[in-house]
């Protein structure tokens, strides 16, 4: 490439880096990742590193953010907020080392500290005579804006210092550097709260914390859980000593009441520092926090001031990035998979991207709400996320760079497998296929079939056998299956086809309520099938009942009443019922017997949730039953008592909303005896 090539090739990467700089920094809207503004900027590094006669003042190169907003009084800072360089694998920190060893031999015997690279927005605190005075962002790096008044509402800044008795006494004047950021947990409540309240929803915890804290009214700061953490010491008056190594300074900003992160160590060598990446990097997803790496500090502060600055990175600290996990690439289109509840799940289809090492074509999307949320359109560029072994997801478009092609999408009308009409129910997010035969549930709904009604040998591999045969394409065709046929199959001897044919002949025996169970109706579970059993005498009284009748059945309300008169109206449910009517497979309930004995739980209504230590949630069923109580498969006001075991979930949170009383396994078995 020709010097003019290369030189218009760093004008526009200037050019481009500046833009994203003022999105980032000013508007809290970018539009690339973190990785993507990365390889820009090392692009631009490596052609003014060929050619340092072309840096110039103004480059990217030699700044540290970018203008601040002018809706915020301006603070010049004490000294120069510096950013970091990048090491994105150990060769590159190795390289690091080596540098800065060659410049000054005390490095190769330093020791280090390897602090959380937190993903914030990075702020200075000025305190005088202890009391907090001013805050400010970290702006261009020589001036930023004041954010005091929002600064002042978290709760974890000390507005005194020492903040408890005994504390150090500080100097005078100090000015020490953090950064503002969310908690994952904090972060998912606001957005939990913002789609409740039908407001927007944030896309990153990083944006939202910088667009909070540089809010003009600071109630909305106070509003939100920002915290921070502080971990340098920027500047202070000379009159009291301070430590000279960076471990001792995160343990005098501690004593001195500042929040610092609890993950930062200490590491005697850089064999050490490796050792503690990959041990953050392996669990990152447990961090209560978003990081995306560590930030590797010489300890000895006089010899990381000695060895100076190149540009506005210090030469004594490196950012060791971790694998990216978010990127941008393009949408391309949606597609739709089919469950075997009949739910339809969006995913996205992308132009293949790499993230964390992986390339990724598909993500979820989440539901087709999520996408008019969002307004995610066929052609966005879209930032996509993936964290450990969870599917990568879409976060949502960017904005920025959305092209005017772009398409809304429409939620389809019909199933994409089986051309039946789709449903959806009023206040659920899920569109639904209610077509038994969907040639995508087939074996789903097979294998549930199986379960419930206990079918002992047929497991996942041989109902997907039998379906690829074309013996089993619903679930009555079970009980058409022959002896011969099944010898007909891979994997069958006597012995093995002879027991699968005995198993699938006891099935037909089983109760209406475990035969309602494995039809596998939406939102039907063990109790409220064990309802309609008690209610509808077979499936033909209950095929022909109405939405109001079975909404009258206590715990069963209209969205799933709604969903069991829609599955036994599809034609196609209606032909498996008959087949099962043929084999025989239609059983009666029977009225049951009055409980014996005393009815402590008479006129009361019971919920069951969680794993309990002796009972099973059906045991627990029926010794509620025996004592004279009804059973309930979800909270209302008109439940008497929740039934608690381990891992309980959202029932729980539901009864104590209503005030309903809670009760233990130990609990409901002393209430029996009263």
């Amino acid at each position: 490439m020709t010097d003019a090539a290369l030189k218009a090739q760093l004008e526009e990467l200037r050019k481009t880096i500046n833009e994203h700089n003022y999105r980032y920094h000013v508007l809290d809207q970018p539009s690339i990742s973190d990785a993507e503004y990365d390889k820009l900027l090392n692009q631009l590094r490596a052609i003014e590193t060929e050619h340092p006669e072309w840096i110039t003042p103004d480059s990217p190169t030699q700044r540290a953010g970018a203008e601040p907003s002018p809706k915020f009084a301006k603070v010049a800072h004490p000294a120069p907020i510096l950013s970091l360089g990048n090491a994105f694998d150990e060769a590159d920190l190795r390289a690091w080392l080596e540098r800065i060893s060659r410049l000054d031999e005390r490095v190769r015997k330093a020791s280090f500290v390897a602090e959380p690279k937190l993903d914030g927005l990075s702020v200075v605190l000025h305190y005088k005579d202890g009391l907090f005075v001013q805050g400010a962002t970290r702006g261009n790096g020589d001036v930023g804006e004041d954010v005091t008044a929002n600064l002042r509402t978290l709760r974890k800044l000390p507005l005194r210092i020492p903040a408890t008795g005994g504390g150090p006494q500080p100097p005078a004047d100090l000015f020490v550097r953090g950064e503002v950021f969310f908690f994952k947990k904090d972060f998912e409540a606001l957005n939990k709260r913002q789609s409740e309240s039908g407001e927007r929803i944030y896309q990153t915890a990083r944006n939202t914390a910088a667009g909070t804290l540089r809010q003009l009214d600071p109630s909305i700061t106070a509003s939100r859980a920002l915290t921070f953490y502080v971990y340098n010491i920027l500047a202070a008056d000379s009159a009291v000593n301070l430590p000279t190594t960076q471990w001792e300074t995160l343990q005098y900003l501690a004593a001195l009441g500042f929040p610092t992160a609890p993950e930062s160590v200490l590491c005697k060598d850089l064999e050490d520092v490796v050792a503690a990446y990959k041990q953050w990097e392996a669990g990152r997803d447990a961090l209560p926090y978003e990081v995306d790496g560590m930030v590797v500090k010489l300890n000895d502060l006089a010899l990381y001031s000695d060895l100076g600055v190149v540009g506005k990175d210090p030469r004594g600290a490196i950012a060791y990035k971790f694998p990216a996990l978010e990127v941008t690439t393009q949408l391309l289109d949606i597609g739709v998979n089919v469950g075997r509840t009949g739910v339809l799940t969006p995913y996205a289809m992308l132009e293949p991207v790499e993230i964390g090492g992986v390339i990724v074509k598909q993500a979820t999307l989440h539901n087709f709400d999520f996408i008019a949320e969002k307004d995610i359109r066929i052609g966005d560029r879209v930032l996509v996320k993936r964290a450990g072994d969870v599917i990568p997801y879409v976060i949502g478009p960017v904005l920025a760079e959305r092209k005017r092609g772009a398409r809304k999408y429409q939620p389809p009308k019909a199933c994409p497998v089986c051309g039946e009409p789709v449903e959806t129910v009023e206040d659920e997010v899920a569109w639904y296929c209610v077509n038994a035969a969907c040639p995508e549930q087939i074996v789903r709904n097979v294998e549930h079939f199986v379960a419930v009604l206990d079918v002992v040998g047929m497991g996942e591999k041989i109902v997907a056998q039998l379906n690829a045969a074309g013996m089993v394409k619903d679930v009555a065709d079970l009980f058409s299956l022959t002896r011969d046929d099944l010898l007909s199959l891979e994997g069958f001897a006597d012995k093995k086809a002879d027991n699968l044919i005995a198993s699938i002949e006891a099935a037909r025996g089983r109760s209406l309520h475990l035969v309602i169970l494995a039809l596998g109706i939406r939102g039907v579970g063990w109790v409220m099938a064990a309802a309609l059993a008690t209610k509808y005498r077979d499936l033909d009284e209950l095929s022909k009942a109405n939405t109001q009748d079975i909404d009258d059945i206590e715990g069963i309300g209209p969205s799933i009443a709604e969903a069991i008169t829609d599955w036994f109206a599809q034609p196609s449910n209606q032909a498996v019922l008959a087949k099962l009517k043929k084999a025989a497979v239609w059983p009666r309930s029977e009225p049951r017997k009055a409980p014996s004995g005393p009815q402590p739980f008479a006129g009361l209504t019971f919920v069951v949730t969680g794993t309990l230590p002796t009972f099973s949630r059906k045991e627990a069923g029926e010794f509620i039953e025996a004592h004279g109580g009804k059973v309930s498969g979800s909270v209302s006001k008109k439940t008497s008592y929740l039934v608690v075991g381990e891992d309980a979930g959202s029932k729980l949170d539901k009864a104590r909303e209503l005030g309903v009383q809670i009760l233990d396994e130990a609990a409901l078995k002393q209430l029996a005896q009263q």
